[in-house]
């Protein structure tokens, strides 16, 4: 374990050597919190130095920038030298390419005939009154149940 001893430090200016560390730590990808840490200031401090002098902001812009320069062109050098997994992933993420896929769907077409459909319901009524007859059921008010709608 590491021992970290903690100074109070009055406020920070941007001296070269720390807007340095704050470019290479924005440039390795770190952001927020992790890169006022690995510039050796506390998140507040780095907060602090960006209100206080805009440079200190511009150095992580810069950082993030270039390191997302060298990435690319890396990338773009891996694509043009066959890799084809490199070539998709900047057509997937920097062009915003799909690959199509084909869907196969199976549609059944169903013809509805109102008159059967009357003729249905006529009879699960008369059935309905039936069995009402003979006392086996319950009484339902026809006319109070909605008829169901077809999806």
């Amino acid at each position: 374990m590491k021992s970290i001893i903690y100074e109070p430090r009055p406020g920070l200016t941007a001296t070269e050597a720390r807007l340095e560390a704050i470019y290479n730590a924005a440039k390795k990808g770190l952001k927020g919190d992790n890169l006022a840490l690995a510039s050796g200031m506390l998140p507040e401090e780095y907060r602090r130095l960006c209100q206080d002098d805009p440079v200190a902001e511009y150095a992580a812009m810069k950082g993030r920038a270039d390191g997302e320069l060298a990435a690319s062109e890396l990338l773009h050098a891996a694509a043009a030298a066959g890799d084809s997994k490199a070539a998709l992933a900047i057509l997937q993420h920097v062009h915003d390419w799909a690959a199509t896929t084909k869907q196969q769907m199976n549609v059944t077409h169903t013809t509805i005939s109102i008159t059967a459909a009357i003729e249905q319901a006529q009879q699960r009524i008369e059935h309905a009154e039936a069995n009402l007859r003979l006392g086996r059921g319950t009484v339902i008010d026809v006319e109070a149940v909605e008829p169901r709608r077809q999806p």
